[in-house]
Formats: structure tokens, C-alpha cells, sequence
């Protein structure tokens, strides 16, 4: 799965993207667009259960899910018509699965604020900032729809096409929902109509993508408290309203202790009072917010986290693992994570109470279940 990280310029996105990989790949300049190319990078989701089994069985080898993280270049007013390279950028954020959208939430007058021109400084104005980036996407989605109703509408007069008159309907209800400004994942798809979902996959709508909005908030807020930030309510408010999430993020620190050891890292953590660091977070989110879950494989030759969609079921979770264990599946057995921890992961004793399960081809695989698959091929 890939998520691209997207904004206008110079609100953190490469500096967050250096600290989310570990590297120094994206280079953070105090200028627009210095990054040209997307820069790339897989990272591992944090799973505090992968890593208790893993130190329970003294594995050989622990494997986490992963995430996939583009770092794509900043946006400016303009960018569907262009402007600032736009066109090509717009052409990445297709290419992914979600946006996680960095909104600039911090005052800091030796970093310029760009909006629409270049060399022009405006403001720190957050839900400016989104609305700016949300009309380039619905732009550009707006050609896509309006061309592809046009096409319809035509084949439904000559007949040739049943489906093509429901199909230019809807289309015209999508264009008129963009044209007042609203993206595409607020509009009212059928999702039980199989038709509509492939329409709208193949036109890969940029403004219908999930989208995660992440507050870089300065470092002070680390130090004042979150709390005391002026912008993040008014963007968490926006996420509300659209149905979206948010997460505040300090991405100057994030990339500051990207390098600490994990003890290092552990206290400074515990010195700002903060459980989780920001990265963590935002990972989890992510892999959240394209609706996926990780079941787990245990044993002393590899523990690892497996990553599927919420509601698949035991067979297609076993295909993960090997398309034979999907051909051939037979039976799960399955224990829930939450009831090994409660047991102090004595397996024996949860054997005993009778909490490993054993599951057939209808069972949807819950978050966290331990499970180990029969089958034969």
C-alpha cells in the first residue's frame, strides 16, 4: 500500500518524509519544489504484539507489516492547470493508495509561507491551506468526470451501450458535486452497485482518496503542550466534517531523533511525557486509514505481522501467507491476542481454557488473532 505525502510547499512534507524513513533521501530546502522526483520509502508498522511474541519465542526473525511512503513535490494554487510542475505531481498522488496531507500548524517568520506565488510570503492559514490543495485535486478530477460523462452520454444516443445512460447520470451528479467545491469522497457512490466501483476505480479520482491530515506543529507545542496550538482544532474540526482524520506531528523533532538508538529515543520520549513518538503515530494511522488490520504467525524460526483488509476471511488471509495455503485451506486455529497477554502467554494454559479456536472458511480474521493454517494441496 502507498501513501503519498502531500502540501503546499515548504510545510515540512520532506522533513517529515526524513524522519519516517530514517534517511536523508528527500532533501529539506527552504525553498518551493526542491523536491522534483518523488522519494520513496518503506517503513515498518509499529506492532507492540509482534514484538512481545517475538521476545516470548526468542525468534530467529521478526517481520513487521509495512507502508509505503512517496514524498511528493509541493503544490501550489494552480497545480491542475500546471503551474509549479503540478501536472506531473497530480500524476504521483494518483499512483497512491491515500494522501496523508501535511497542513502547516506552527508561526515561523524565517520560513517562507507560499500559497500561490513563489516569491510571495502570506500567512499561516491552515484551512486556507487545504482548501487550496483540496481545488487542485477537484479540478483535476473535474475533467476526468466531465470528459467520461460526455463519452457516455454520447453512446447512450447511439444506443450501442445499455449501461451508458445510468452511467453518464450518475457522472453528471459527480461533476455537479466537484463543481461546488466538494471532493469526491464525500459524494454518495453506490457501494453495492459493482458497475459504479469499477468506473470509479478506473478513473483513479484524486479528491475520493482517504486522506489523513497531519498537523506539523513547531516545537514549542512539544514543550507547552499540543493543546495550547491555535491551528489544530480548526483542522481537526475540518477532518470531522469531511469524514477524514488528522494527527498533530512535530516533524522537525521527529527528524531530530530519527537517528536515536531505540533506548535513546525511549527516554526522550519519556522526558516530554509522551507515550508513543509522533511517527508511531502517524504510521499506525495510516495503515489504519486504508482499512487494514495485521494478523500474526508465531514460532521460534519467524514471528510476523501479515497485512489484510478488515473483513477478509480465513482462506484469502491464508492466500498471504501462500496462494497454496488458500488453495488447500482446511482449517484455522486461532488465538487472540488479547487472550495469550491475559494468560501471561502461558499457550498451554490457553489451550486448556479452551481459547484457541478452530475456524472455518467463513471465519473473518480479527486484528491482532495468532493463527496457524492446515491445508493441502
Amino acid at each position: 500500500m502507498k501513501l503519498g505525502i502531500v502540501g503546499l510547499p515548504n510545510v515540512g512534507k520532506s522533513t517529515l518524509f526524513n524522519a519516517i524513513t530514517s534517511t536523508k533521501n528527500a532533501e529539506a530546502a527552504n525553498y518551493p519544489f526542491c523536491t522534483i522526483e518523488p522519494n520513496s520509502g518503506i517503513v515498518a508498522v509499529p506492532d507492540k504484539r509482534l514484538d512481545k511474541l517475538a521476545e516470548i519465542w526468542q525468534t530467529n526473525k521478526k517481520t513487521p507489516a509495512i507502508v509505503e511512503f512517496v514524498d511528493i513535490a509541493g503544490l501550489v494554487k494552480g497545480a491542475s492547470q500546471g503551474a509549479g510542475l503540478g501536472n506531473k505531481f497530480l500524476g504521483h498522488i494518483r499512483e497512491c493508495d491515500a494522501i496523508v496531507h501535511v497542513v502547516r500548524c506552527f508561526d515561523d517568520d524565517n520560513i517562507i509561507h507560499v500559497v500561490e506565488d513563489v516569491t510571495k510570503a502570506e500567512a499561516v492559514d491552515p484551512i486556507a491551506d487545504i482548501d487550496a490543495i483540496d481545488y487542485e485535486l477537484i479540478l483535476s478530477d473535474l475533467e476526468v468526470v466531465q470528459n467520461r460523462a460526455g463519452r457516455m452520454a454520447k453512446a447512450a444516443k447511439s444506443g450501442n451501450n445499455k449501461g451508458a445512460a445510468a452511467e453518464a447520470a450518475w457522472l453528471q451528479q459527480l461533476a455537479a458535486h466537484l463543481e461546488s467545491g466538494k471532493p469526491a469522497r464525500s459524494f454518495d457512490f453506490d457501494e453495492n452497485d459493482a458497475e459504479q466501483q469499477t468506473v470509479l476505480h478506473e478513473m483513479g479520482l484524486l479528491s475520493a482518496k482517504p486522506v489523513l491530515y497531519a498537523c506539523n506543529v513547531g516545537e514549542d507545542d512539544l514543550m507547552e503542550g499540543i493543546e495550547n496550538n491555535k491551528y489544530v482544532p480548526l483542522v481537526a474540526a475540518r477532518a470531522k466534517e469531511e469524514g477524514a482524520r488528522y494527527i498533530p506531528i512535530c516533524a522537525k523533532t521527529e527528524e531530530d531523533i530519527a537517528d536515536y538508538s531505540p533506548e535513546e529515543k525511549k527516554a526522550f520520549l519519556a522526558e516530554m511525557g509522551i507515550e508513543a513518538s509522533g511517527l508511531d503515530n502517524l504510521i499506525t494511522a495510516s495503515y489504519d486509514l486504508l482499512g487494514l488490520i495485521s494478523f500474526l504467525t508465531d514460532g521460534k524460526k519467524e514471528c510476523r505481522a501479515w497485512t489484510i483488509r478488515k473483513g477478509t476471511k480465513a482462506p484469502q488471509a491464508a492466500g498471504k501467507i501462500h496462494s497454496d495455503f488458500e488453495r488447500g485451506f482446511i482449517r484455522a486455529s486461532v488465538i487472540a491476542y488479547s487472550d495469550l497477554e491475559a494468560h501471561d502467554f502461558d499457550y498451554a494454559a490457553v489451550k486448556a481454557k479452551g481459547l484457541q479456536r478452530t475456524e472455518g472458511k467463513e471465519y473473518v480474521v480479527k486484528d491482532g488473532d495468532v493463527i496457524e493454517f492446515l491445508f493441502n494441496v
